[in-house]
């Protein structure tokens, strides 16, 4: 088989005619046919992004979705954008946004900042913090509190309670939370401290469990057996039967709410040497929110993690990060659900229709809320076929996770 940069509409339906060809054969994992399927993945999805480019949503329009998507009201952007007259103004196209607008809506609901701009990026995803000099005095300490992981004590001071919550959860040397190193677009100056206590909460509760799963051998994780889970999605207690398929391989998935201002949806983590941990936050209670985001996270502790002091915290609204980490999440996820080949050829993408979505879903084994997911993202249009994404099923399915 030649493999060479794909230049032309010729080049590309031979291509997608030797990838329909591999996925028949159903390659075994690391084989030579395995390796040549995802060679030409990758070849395709770089032809498709330079010939078959999607316009990112207009940013009024991408406002307005988030807001009807987190039920909020005008008077709820005042304090994103100043005063009831400004958010007016904005929504109605009337006052162009500023670039202290743009960081602040990125960061209070979720948007990405190319969108709010045209599609110029501000911001490149921070460099990982290194843990060393911890201030404990800017932990979110009252909502850690209201939460429960801190109790009143009055012969201690309060500083000396989250230092302890911090370093005992963990139940690792404490120099190797403090040098933990925290990478992805959900850590920034701001959330850092909530990130840390978010995290020491996740791997408190990891701990518990630890001890009724399975030693974690990345050998365990195969391409196949990630296409094991994502047929899961099929089933209504999907997502608790994939935290137990997962446990059986030694990875401990938590579902913990976020800490407010940190817009985190999912982590990686390796707790000790013979247990990962993956926490979520199903900060959006939709299907395929939530089964794109566990499969993302899954793909770091497979590809990506190898010392217990690297962490992965994702925002997922990030379509197009910078680290090529987080790309290869990103696009192995896409590719465990729905390969490329398939899918740009599939009716569901090219004639969207209740009935075609329906059947790709049935041909791949998998939710059709996934289905709609693609096609959100791709296209850009995020209110077609609401009622297949389940939207508000999946948090019930956790009450031990205290959603409020």
């Amino acid at each position: 088989m030649d493999f060479r940069v794909i230049k032309d509409t010729a080049d590309y339906e031979a291509a997608l005619v030797d990838v329909e060809r591999l996925v028949a054969l159903d390659p075994a994992p690391d084989s030579r046919d395995a390796e040549a399927l995802e060679l030409l993945t990758i070849l395709i999805e770089d032809y498709e992004k330079r010939q078959f480019p999607f316009d990112a949503p207009e940013p009024i329009s991408a406002i307005r979705f988030r807001m009807e998507e987190q039920g909020l009201r005008q008077k709820d952007l005042v304090p994103l954008l100043g005063s009831r007259s400004r958010v007016s103004e904005v929504l109605s196209g009337e006052r162009a946004l500023t670039l202290p607008m743009i960081r602040s809506l990125a960061n209070g609901l979720g948007i990405p900042a190319d969108i709010l701009i045209g599609g110029r990026t501000v911001d490149s995803e921070p460099k990982p913090f290194d843990n060393k000099d911890l201030n404990w005095s800017r932990f979110p300490i009252q909502e850690m509190r209201r939460r429960g992981w801190l109790t009143a004590n009055k012969k201690h001071p309060i500083e000396d309670l989250v230092r302890e919550f911090i370093t005992t959860a963990v139940n690792v040397p404490a120099a190797a939370l403090y040098r933990r190193r925290f990478h992805g677009a959900a850590i920034t100056e701001r959330t850092h401290y909530s990130i840390i206590a978010w995290s020491a909460r996740v791997l408190t509760r990891a701990a518990a469990e630890a001890k009724r799963v399975g030693r974690f051998e990345p050998a365990k994780l195969t391409a196949e057996a990630l296409r094991e889970l994502a047929h899961l999605s099929t089933f209504e207690q999907g997502p608790r039967l994939a935290i137990e398929f997962l446990a059986q391989r030694g990875i401990v998935v938590i579902v913990e709410p976020h800490l407010p201002k940190t817009h985190l949806d999912g982590a990686a983590f390796l707790r000790d040497r013979d247990h990962a941990v993956i926490g979520l936050t199903l900060r959006f209670d939709r299907v395929d929110a939530f089964w794109f985001t566990l499969l993302h996270e899954v793909h770091h502790v497979w590809k990506h993690l190898s010392s217990v002091e690297d962490a992965f915290v994702d925002r997922l609204e990030n379509a197009e990060p910078d680290d090529f980490r987080e790309k290869e999440a990103n696009r192995l996820a896409r590719e465990t659900f729905i390969p490329r080949a398939i899918w740009r050829r599939s009716p569901a993408f090219l004639a969207p229709s209740r009935e075609n979505i329906l059947q790709l879903a049935d041909q791949l084994n998998i939710h059709p809320g996934i289905v709609v997911g693609r096609l959100h993202y791709e296209t850009g249009n995020y209110r077609s076929f609401p009622d297949l994404l389940r939207t508000g099923t999946v948090r019930r399915q956790f009450p031990e996770a205290r959603f409020a």
